[in-house]
C-alpha cells in the first residue's frame, strides 16, 4: 500500500526551528519529484518547496533562505528543515509525491505546525 506519513510538527515559539520528515512506502520513490505544501485556514494549499530525483531544489519566496528540503533515497524519506520560524508558518504541512507518466500523485495525512508564543 502506497503511504505517505509525516512527522515533526509541534508547536514552538517564534524565531524557533523544527524538522519535519516524511517517509515513503509501496513506491520507487528515488525517480520522483517529492514536495512539501501548506495550507493554512481558510487559505489555498501552497507549495513550500521541492526536491527532484537530481536534487535540484526550488523554494517558494516566502521561505527561501529559512527552509531546507533534502531526501535520503535509501530511507525513502523526504526532510524539511525549518529555521527562524515566523507566526506566518502556521499551517498543516503536507508531503507530495508526484509521478505524471502514470497519472498518479500520493499525500500524506499532513502535520500541524503552530508557530506562537
Amino acid at each position: 500500500q502506497v503511504q505517505l506519513v509525516e512527522s515533526g510538527g509541534g508547536l514552538v515559539q517564534p524565531g524557533g526551528s523544527l524538522r519535519l520528515s516524511c517517509a515513503a512506502s509501496g513506491t520507487i520513490f528515488s525517480v520522483n519529484t517529492m514536495d512539501w505544501y501548506r495550507q493554512a485556514p481558510g487559505k489555498q494549499r501552497e507549495l513550500v518547496a521541492s526536491i527532484t530525483s537530481g536534487f535540484s531544489t526550488n523554494y517558494a519566496d516566502s521561505v527561501k533562505g529559512r527552509f531546507s528540503i533534502s531526501r535520503d533515497n535509501a530511507k525513502k524519506t523526504v526532510y524539511l528543515q525549518m529555521n527562524s520560524l515566523k507566526p506566518e508558518d502556521t499551517a498543516v504541512y503536507y508531503c507530495h509525491e508526484d509521478i505524471p507518466a502514470y497519472g498518479a500523485e500520493y499525500w500524506g495525512q499532513g502535520t500541524q505546525v503552530t508557530v506562537s508564543s
